[in-house]
C-alpha cells in the first residue's frame, strides 16, 4: 500500500511522523513523497496559530483531491481542538493525541488498509533504513520524542489544552530507540518535546533531562546528540557542564517570546529580562562557539509601543544567532484571549517586519564572526546546479552551510571538517577538503540557492 505522510508545526510533530513512518515501512508498506498518489494519506495537523490551522485545512483538502478513493487520516493539535472541522474536510479518522502512537494500529482497525495489503503488526520494526523514507529520503537527523505535553500555563498557548499534562518516555525506551539509529547510520538525533526541560518532572526527577543526556552520551555512540527548545527557568549553570562531551552540539533555543519585563508578566512567562540575561551569559561563557536561537511574539495584547521598544532592544543585546517571530494569535480557550488591548493586525505587521528586520542583522552578525574558520559540516541534502550538485549541511552550532561539488559526489550523511568561506543570504559558503572538490576556490564564491 502506497502510505504519504506529513506534517507541519514543531519538531515533536516531525519525530512522531518520522516514527509512524518506520511502523508503516516496516509492515511492508511503501511510503510515497510529494507528487506521488497515496493510498492512505496521515497528516500530523497544527494549532499554534491561525496560520497553522489554515495550513492544515489546505493540506488535508489537497490530499482529498490528489485521490479521491484514498483514506485520509488526522492527528495532531488541530485535530484534537477542532475535530468537527476535520468531519467537514472530509478526513476519514480522527486520532487524538494520546492516542497517536497506536495510530498504524486504528488505521487497520477502521478498515482503511485495502484488503489484500499488508498490515501493520504489533510486532512490526519500529526502525527502518533512512533511505526507505522516500517523503524524505536525504534526511540525515533523527527527530527523538522523549516527552509530550506541558505543566505550563503561558497564557497565549493553546499547546497544553491539546496535548495534556506533562509525560516522560522511559531512558531505557530512548536510549534504545538512539541506539538503533545509530546502527542505521544516523549521525544526529534531536532530543524533543513540548516542554523538554520537564523530562523525568513527572517521575518527581527534577534534574531527568540532565540525566537523560548523561546516558545518552554514556550508552550510545551516537556522534551529534542536539536539543531541542528549553525554557529558561529549566536550566542552571550546571546544566552547561554537559557540554564537556563535544558529541553534545553547542546549540540551544530558549524561547523568550517578549522581551519586555510587563509583557513577560501578562503572558506568564517564569522568566525576566535580568534573569534571562544572566542564563545567555553563563551558557556563552561555559560552551565554545554556542549559537542561541529564540522566539518572540509581537502584538501581545496589551503590548504598547514602549513595550515593544523595550522588546526589540533587549532582542538585540541579547545577539540571538536567529528568531522565530510570531504575530499573536488569538486562540479561544486561552487566557490571552480574553484580554483587553488587542493589538490590531496592521500594528502587529508593522512590529513584525521591525523584528524581521532586526533579526536578519542579527543572523548575518553571527554566520560572519565564523567565516575563515574550519568547522565540522554533516551534509544533508544536494539539488542540481549548473553542472554539478549544490549541497547543503549544518555545522554543530545550527549554521547552513552550502557547497558544490560534481555530480558523482555523494556527501550525504558525512560529516566532513569544512572551510568557511563567506557569507551568503541565510547561509555560509563552505570549501571541502580538496578530495572532495571540483568548485570554485576562495574569492570565487557563486550565489547559490540555499536549501531550506
Amino acid at each position: 500500500m502506497r502510505v504519504r505522510l506529513d506534517s507541519i508545526g514543531c519538531r515533536l510533530n516531525i519525530s512522531e511522523v518520522e516514527e509512524m513512518a518506520r511502523v508503516f515501512a516496516g509492515a511492508g508498506h511503501r511510503l510515497v513523497g510529494p507528487g506521488d498518489v497515496a493510498d492512505l494519506y496521515v497528516f500530523n495537523t497544527c494549532a499554534v496559530t491561525h496560520i497553522a490551522e489554515r495550513k492544515s485545512r489546505q493540506v488535508i483538502r489537497q490530499m482529498r483531491r490528489a485521490n479521491p478513493q484514498a483514506g485520509v487520516v488526522v492527528t495532531g493539535c488541530y485535530a484534537q481542538l477542532s475535530p468537527e472541522k476535520m468531519r467537514d474536510l472530509g478526513v476519514d479518522l480522527i486520532v487524538p493525541n494520546e492516542d497517536k502512537e497506536m495510530l498504524p494500529r486504528l488505521v487497520t482497525e477502521a478498515g482503511l488498509l485495502r484488503d489484500g495489503d499488508p498490515l501493520p503488526a504489533p510486532d512490526a520494526p519500529s526502525f527502518i533504513e533512512p533511505d526507505s523514507l522516500t517523503q524524505s529520503p536525504n534526511h540525515t537527523r533523527a527527530f527523538v520524542k522523549v516527552q509530550d505535553g506541558c505543566d505550563n500555563r503561558c497564557t497565549f498557548c493553546i499547546v497544553t489544552v491539546a496535548r495534556g499534562a506533562g509525560r516522560s518516555r522511559t531512558l531505557v525506551d530512548v536510549v534504545a530507540e538512539i541506539n538503533r539509529l545509530t546502527d542505521l547510520g544516523y549521525k544526529e538525533a534531536v532530543l524533543s518535546g513540548v516542554h523538554l526541560g520537564s523530562y523525568g518532572h513527572d517521575w518527581g526527577e527534577p534534574a531527568g533531562l540532565r540525566y537523560l543526556v548523561q546516558t545518552i552520551l554514556t550508552e550510545t555512540n551516537l556522534p551529534r546528540l542536539r536539543l531541542s527548545s528549553l525554557e529558561p527557568w529549566d536550566l542552571d549553570a550546571e546544566f552547561f557542564d554537559l557540554w564537556h562531551n563535544d558529541r553534545l552540539l553547542p546549540h540551544l533555543h530558549l524561547p523568550l517570546q517578549s522581551g519586555c519585563d510587563t509583557t513577560l508578566r501578562r503572558m506568564a512567562r517564569r522568566t525576566s529580562q535580568a534573569e534571562f540575561s544572566q542564563l545567555v551569559a553563563e551558557a556563552r561563557a561555559a560552551i565554545p562557539d554556542l549559537s542561541i536561537t529564540s522566539d518572540i511574539i509581537v502584538g501581545f495584547p496589551g503590548e504598547t509601543d514602549e513595550e515593544f521598544a523595550q522588546s526589540l532592544a533587549f532582542v538585540e543585546e541579547m545577539a540571538f544567532a536567529k528568531l522565530h517571530i510570531f504575530r499573536y494569535s488569538r486562540r479561544e480557550g486561552t487566557t490571552a484571549a480574553k484580554m483587553r488591548g488587542q493589538v490590531p493586525s496592521k500594528v502587529q505587521q508593522a512590529r513584525s517586519r521591525q523584528m524581521h528586520t532586526l533579526n536578519a542583522q542579527l543572523e548575518e552578525d553571527f554566520r560572519r564572526t565564523f567565516v575563515g574558520r574550519t568547522m565540522p559540516v554533516l551534509w544533508e541534502s544536494s539539488e542540481p546546479y549548473g553542472f554539478g550538485l549544490q549541497w547543503s549541511g549544518l555545522t554543530g552550532n545550527y549554521l547552513r552551510v552550502v557547497t558544490q561539488t560534481d555530480p558523482n559526489t555523494d556527501l550525504r550523511n558525512q560529516v566532513i571538517t569544512t572551510r568557511l568561506v563567506d557569507t551568503m543570504p541565510a547561509a555560509l559558503f563552505g570549501q571541502l577538503p580538496e578530495k572532495y572538490r571540483t568548485q570554485p576556490k576562495i574569492g570565487e564564491v557563486p550565489v547559490l540557492r540555499v536549501i531550506p
